[in-house]
C-alpha cells in the first residue's frame, strides 16, 4: 500500500483559496520559471521547483478531492490534473447526468470509502488526498501519512482553510523537507503517530 499525503498550495495564513473559492496568486510559483513541469507547456517552475514536484507528481497514483473542487474545475474535462491515472471524488451527489462513464473519475460516499477506493486503484503509488475540508476529515480520521505544503508568499485573511475544519490537535514531525522555490517554499511533514 503507497503513502497517504495531504498536499495543495497555500497561503502563509493557512487558506488554499479565498472566500469565493479563488485561489489568487497561490499558483503563481507554477508560472514563474523556465523549466516546463509538464507536457502542456503553461505550467513553467524553477529547476529547484521542478526537481521536487516533478518526482512527486510521477509517483501519484490517484488523487482524492470533494465535491466542491471537482464542480469548480468541472471534472477537469474528465481528464484527471497532472497525469494522475484517477480522482476518487468524495461527495453525497450522484455524478453529473451528462458524466463519461469511461472517464477514471470515482464517486464515493464519505472519506473512508474513498481512502479504501483510493488505496485500490493506487496498489503502491502514492494516494493524493487535496486539502481542505475533505483533507481535514481524512487527517482526523488517522489515515494520513505526510502533509506537503506549496506556501505561497500571500496573506488572505480569511477563506477556505488548508486543513478544513479539524478541530483537534495533530502533531507532526520536524519537516523534513524545506526548499526555496520562486515565488514559493515547498514543505513536507510526515505525521506523528
Amino acid at each position: 500500500m503507497g503513502k497517504v499525503v495531504m498536499y495543495s498550495s497555500v497561503s502563509v495564513d493557512g487558506f488554499v483559496a479565498d472566500e469565493n473559492d479563488q485561489p489568487g496568486p497561490l499558483f503563481d510559483w507554477l508560472s514563474s520559471g523556465d523549466v516546463p513541469l509538464d507536457e502542456s507547456g503553461v505550467l513553467k517552475v524553477s529547476q529547484t521547483s521542478y526537481d521536487y514536484i516533478r518526482p512527486y507528481w510521477d509517483q501519484i497514483g490517484v488523487t482524492i478531492v470533494g465535491r466542491r473542487v471537482f464542480d469548480l474545475t468541472d471534472g477537469w474535462d474528465g481528464k484527471p490534473p497532472g497525469g494522475i491515472d484517477h480522482v476518487v471524488v468524495v461527495t453525497h451527489r450522484p455524478e453529473p447526468e451528462v458524466w463519461d462513464p469511461q472517464a477514471p473519475f470515482h464517486f464515493v460516499n464519505g472519506v473512508e470509502a474513498a481512502m479504501a477506493t483510493a488505496q485500490e486503484l493506487a496498489g503502491d503509488r502514492i494516494v493524493e488526498v487535496a486539502a481542505g475540508d475533505v483533507g481535514g476529515q481524512v487527517l482526523a480520521a488517522g489515515l494520513i501519512d505526510e502533509v506537503r505544503m506549496d506556501v505561497a508568499p500571500v496573506v488572505f485573511g480569511s477563506g477556505k482553510r488548508y486543513f478544513g475544519s479539524v478541530q483537534a490537535q495533530h502533531l507532526l514531525e520536524d519537516p523534513d523537507v524545506v526548499i526555496q522555490g520562486n515565488r514559493v517554499l515547498h514543505l513536507r511533514y510526515r505525521v506523528r503517530r
